[in-house]
C-alpha cells in the first residue's frame, strides 16, 4: 500500500473513531465523519487531499454539503479518462479538488424543506472571477442540481443531519466553472459525446487543452446526426477547427453582424436575434441554444447545428 493510501486510510479510521466517541455514538458526528459513516469514501479522500476536512470538522460551520456518492466520483472519473475515482483524486491538483468540493458546499444549514421553499439560485463556497459561483435548483419533483457543466444531479438521500450541518447525498459531482478545461467540459456532459469522438478522431485534445483561451461553439449530438457523413478525418478536423477561436468571446461580448475569423482560417458571423444564429457557408444557420459554459482556457457556447465550412 502506497503511502497515500495508507494516510487516507488513517484518515478515515481517524474520523470513524471520533465519530464514535463522546455519548457513544448517539449524537451525530461533524460532517466529515458522518460522510464517512455513510460510506462517502471517495468524497472523505477529496476533502483529504484538497485540505478541506478541517472545514467539515468545525464545530460551528453550519454548512449544507451536496454530497456525491462513490459511483459519481467513478463516473467523473471514467469521464476525464481516469481508471478509478482514486486514480482521478491521485492526479488531480489539490487546488482543483478545493475548488470542485467547495462548489458542493452552500454557507447555513438548509435542510430539504429549506431547499423547496428559497430560491432556486443558490450561492456556494467557491468563487469565480472573485463572485459565488452559484447552483440552481429545480424543486419540481425532489431536488435537481444543474451546475457550470449543464448537467444534473439528482438528491437521492436529503437532511442527513451531521452536528455542524446538513448533507444532501446526490448521484453526480457538480463541476464548477473556471475549473476544467474546455475539452473536460464536454467530456463531463454526456450531450457532447459525439464531439469528443470527433475531437479524440482528430487528434485536436491536447491543443484544445492548452492555455488558449479558446471559443468553442459546441454542436449537440443532436446536431451531428444531422450533420454531412463520410468526411476524411483532416476534412472533420477542419469542421472541428471552424467552431473555434483564438480568443474568448463571453456572450455579452460577440460582435453581432461581423465575420469571426475561426482557427479553420475561415469566417463565421455571429447575428443577433432570439436565438442569435450563426451564419456558415451553407444556407441553414445554427442556433445558440445556451451560453457561457466557462472553463479553464475559455469558453463553450452550445449550438444545434455542426458548422460547415469550405472543404
Amino acid at each position: 500500500m502506497s503511502r497515500w493510501m495508507k494516510w487516507l486510510a488513517a484518515v478515515g479510521a481517524a474520523l470513524s473513531l471520533a465519530a464514535c466517541g463522546g455519548d457513544g455514538g448517539s449524537s451525530p458526528g461533524t460532517i466529515a465523519q458522518v460522510a464517512q459513516q455513510q460510506g462517502l469514501t471517495d468524497l472523505v479522500a477529496a476533502a483529504s487531499k484538497a485540505g478541506l476536512v478541517d472545514t467539515l470538522n468545525a464545530p460551528n460551520a453550519d454548512l449544507t454539503v451536496f454530497a456525491p456518492t462513490n459511483q459519481a466520483f467513478d463516473q467523473l472519473a471514467t469521464d476525464l479518462g481516469f481508471g478509478s475515482a482514486t486514480a482521478m483524486v491521485t492526479a488531480l491538483p489539490a487546488t482543483a479538488l478545493k475548488d470542485i468540493l467547495l462548489y458542493h458546499v452552500l454557507s447555513g444549514v438548509k435542510n430539504a424543506q429549506n431547499l423547496v421553499a428559497g430560491p432556486n439560485v443558490q450561492p456556494t463556497l467557491y468563487s469565480d472571477n472573485g463572485q459565488p459561483a452559484t447552483l440552481s435548483l429545480n424543486v419540481t419533483n425532489g431536488v435537481a442540481i444543474t451546475d457550470a457543466a449543464l448537467t444534473t444531479a439528482k438528491v437521492t438521500q436529503a437532511d442527513v443531519g451531521a452536528s455542524n450541518g446538513v448533507i444532501h447525498v446526490v448521484d453526480k459531482v457538480l463541476i464548477p466553472p473556471g475549473v476544467l478545461n474546455v475539452v473536460q467540459m464536454a467530456q463531463v456532459n454526456p450531450v457532447f459525446s459525439s464531439l469528443v469522438g470527433a475531437v479524440v478522431q482528430t487528434g485536436l485534445v491536447d491543443a484544445l487543452s492548452g492555455p488558449g483561451p479558446f471559443t468553442v461553439f459546441a454542436p449537440t449530438n443532436t446536431a451531428f446526426q444531422n450533420a454531412p457523413t463520410g468526411l476524411t478525418t483532416d476534412q472533420l478536423k477542419t469542421v472541428l477547427l471552424y467552431h473555434v477561436l483564438d480568443k474568448e468571446v463571453l456572450a455579452s461580448q460577440i460582435s453581432f453582424g461581423t465575420p469571426i475569423a475561426t482557427l479553420a482560417n475561415q469566417s463565421i458571423t455571429i447575428n443577433s436575434g432570439t436565438p442569435p444564429t450563426i451564419t456558415d457557408t451553407t444556407f441553414a444557420p445554427a442556433d445558440i441554444i445556451a451560453t457561457d459554459v466557462l472553463a479553464s482556457n475559455g469558453v463553450i457556447h452550445v449550438i444545434n447545428k455542426v458548422l460547415i465550412p469550405s472543404l
